[in-house]
């Protein structure tokens, strides 16, 4: 029998319908589906005979493979949408074989898909730019020109700010013209401290406190000379800009017996640099506004003491501004005491005013009127080129 006798007879048990033969032969020319690629199943190669006769050649192992089922409609649907997905991430062959080299080439084959972005706000990998550093340290012509402008140009702009007599000190021959807004340029400039420490002034924000063993000596920082003690026995404290419109004067009685007393160690802080740690008993600035409240429209205080004396002991009327806030702090004292004792003429009897979130310019000493105004009220040392509000 000749081998193509044989063949034929082989043929009706061996060798699957026609029917059959093409659907598989389809299902071999196309790309490897999700299913088949994770089922593991051999692939049907079709021979170089069975391709002319529209045959295939199947291998006994070939046979014996169970069939390829239809996936159901859904689950179809649901393996199409993750097909570009399993594209990227699954290798061509899952067991691994090398594949012949008459087989149909797979889909992974292919040059992968280029991930797309999940967003537009998707946060993206840092990109490095490398410069040589004879790059970072070159400068042109032109950046020099402009940087020898700009320097120029602020020597000049400073300048102008500078007094006369201070250009002709320097060598510079320069008449300086009076500037429109040099005085207005200049207060704003004084005035920066005074803003950032009232933009962080908090009444939540309290000083440090210490414990006595922290106490230091405090030193008698009268600015002039110190008062003749002549002045306790009549004393009295005048308030003025009230909300019901009277004035009011009390003694330091009064004070004494109408007043909770509340005790602090604070440091005091001086603007010529010296600072030292205190104990001080006294009334705290809020009570005292909340017995005799001032107008609705006030908004400060201008704290006087008309016994302050000039270094040469004569009459020098002390006054500095106060806004309402400082004075309404839970630190504010109307102080009555120090270290435990009343108040000596040195340190500002019978009252003196302490706001440890103030410089010590604003403590004033022997107090003796309060004037509860609504626009900012004259300052001692702000007329004098020092800062009006003096915040730490």
């Amino acid at each position: 029998m000749t081998l193509e006798e044989n063949r034929d007879a082989l043929q009706p048990e061996d060798t699957p319908t026609n029917a059959k033969t093409e659907q598989e032969i389809a299902a071999s020319s196309k790309p490897e589906s999700a299913e088949e690629t994770l089922s593991g199943s051999p692939r049907v190669e079709p021979s170089e005979a069975g391709k002319a006769a529209g045959e295939l050649e199947v291998s006994p192992e070939e046979a014996k493979a169970p069939a390829l089922t239809d996936v159901e409609g859904s689950e179809a649907a649901e393996v199409g949408e993750l097909q570009p997905e399993l594209d990227e991430v699954l290798p061509p062959s899952v067991d691994g074989e090398p594949e012949p080299a008459e087989s149909t080439p797979s889909i992974a084959a292919e040059p992968a898909p280029a991930l797309k972005a999940n967003g537009f706000s998707r946060e993206q990998p840092p990109q490095l730019i490398k410069l040589a550093p004879h790059v970072l340290r070159y400068w042109t012509r032109r950046d020099v020109l402009l940087f020898g402008a700009g320097a120029i140009a602020a020597l000049a702009g400073a300048g102008s700010l500078l007094p006369q007599a201070t250009l002709e000190r320097l060598g510079v021959i320069h008449e300086n013209k009076a500037w429109p807004k040099k005085e207005w340029f200049l207060n704003r400039a004084l005035r920066l401290d005074d803003d950032v420490a009232e933009a962080l002034y908090s009444e939540n924000r309290l000083v440090p406190t210490y414990t006595k063993s922290r106490i230091t000596p405090l030193k008698n920082n009268y600015n002039g000379a110190t008062p003749d003690p002549s002045y306790i026995p009549d004393w009295q404290l005048e308030l003025t800009g009230l909300a019901f419109g009277l004035r009011v004067a009390l003694n330091i009685r009064n004070l004494l017996t109408h007043f909770q007393m509340h005790e602090q160690i604070t440091r005091l802080v001086c603007v010529e640099g010296w600072s030292a740690v205190a104990w001080w008993s006294g009334l705290r600035f809020d009570d005292l506004l909340h017995a005799y409240p001032p107008t609705s429209q006030a908004k400060w205080v201008r704290v006087e003491s008309s016994v302050n004396l000039d270094p040469s002991g004569n009459p020098d009327p002390y006054f500095v501004s106060l806004d309402l806030p400082t004075a309404r702090h839970p630190q504010t004292l109307l102080a009555t005491h120090f270290n435990g004792e009343p108040l000596t003429v040195d340190h500002g009897a019978p009252l003196r005013l302490l706001v440890p979130v103030k410089l010590g310019l604003k403590n004033v000493k022997a107090v003796t009127k309060l004037s509860f105004v609504a626009e900012e009220p004259r300052d001692y040392w702000a007329e004098r080129g020092y800062s009006r509000y003096d915040g730490i």
